[in-house]
């Protein structure tokens, strides 16, 4: 992993992100870049048919750029060895729309973003910028609530419904390079309804965690079953209960994260969690 892109708003929820996504670079020895996505007035549903003067678009970028260099500065002021090389980026645009930009223009491996919202993850996950933004980009994206503690990450949660392995497996090899540069332990976690388990279930999960000793060459990797009737109240308890540092999981169209994403019980889910959630995106 060589970049982590940091987007901020210069918001204390952000600052708090950048700061973690910063420590979280000088753990893997990756860059940062920062980015700053410009809202103009003009182009807001709610500016109606307001003239906006094409001057104010250079002290709104000069504004952006002048705050992108206090925190790069704040991140830099530190006394570790190894100190990420922090560049500074902004455009014109939402959110998603200036990060895939990034994305699509620089070697990005990561985003790291702050949550907004009341509690943990409702408001952020419920809004429509960051909705559009774990629908469309392209890269892992780590979301870290207001409350996600400063301590060293030393478990890594992989949850999973196991209902297309295949794209499961290829978010774990994702996940793995990031596991060893923190050298933390990955436990996969399937989260169930409670009803028993059949024997050809049981014998093809053995399969499935031998193929994937085999080939992730990564010994820390365990496996456990979270039996709940509801997938929020499962991932619920992992949180406060599982001892991790991280939770990760894949957004697909129709799996149980998308379902926590549309469904009722995502802000009481999301008020008790107070780590950093991973997501990788929908591919192929």
């Amino acid at each position: 992993m060589k970049t982590i892109l940091l987007p901020t708003d210069f918001s204390a929820n952000a600052k708090h992100a950048a700061e973690y996504g910063y420590r979280l670079a000088k753990q893997i020895k990756a860059n940062v870049m920062l980015c700053n996505a410009v809202i103009v007035p003009a182009e807001m549903p709610q500016a109606g048919f307001i003239a906006w003067p094409m001057e104010e678009y250079d002290v709104l970028m000069d504004e952006s750029a002048d705050e992108l260099r206090k925190l790069k500065a704040v991140l830099a002021d530190d006394k570790d060895a190894f100190k990420p090389l922090i560049s500074c980026f902004n455009e014109v645009g939402s959110t998603a729309d200036v990060v895939n930009s990034i994305i699509a223009k620089k070697k990005i491996d990561l985003v790291v973003m702050g949550t907004h919202g009341r509690t943990g993850l409702s408001g952020f996950l419920l809004g429509n910028h960051s909705r559009m933004l774990i629908d469309s980009i392209t890269k892992p994206l780590l979301l870290v609530p207001a409350q996600a503690p400063e301590t060293s990450v030393k478990k890594i949660a992989f949850a999973t419904d196991f209902k297309q392995p295949e794209k499961d497996l290829e978010s774990i090899y994702d996940l793995i390079p990031l596991a060893k540069s923190l050298n933390a332990e990955i436990l996969l976690t399937h989260i169930y309804d409670g009803k028993d388990q059949s024997p050809e279930f049981r014998k093809w999960i053995k399969h499935f965690l031998a193929e994937l000793s085999d080939k992730a060459d990564y010994p820390h990797i365990y496996y456990r079953l979270v039996k709940n009737d509801l997938a929020e109240k499962g991932l619920d308890w992992l949180c406060e209960h599982g001892e991790v540092d991280m939770l990760a999981m894949v957004h697909r169209p129709h799996n149980f994260f998308d379902n926590l994403l549309k469904g009722s019980c995502t802000q009481k889910m999301a008020a008790h969690i107070s780590i950093p959630l991973l997501v990788f995106p929908v591919m192929g």
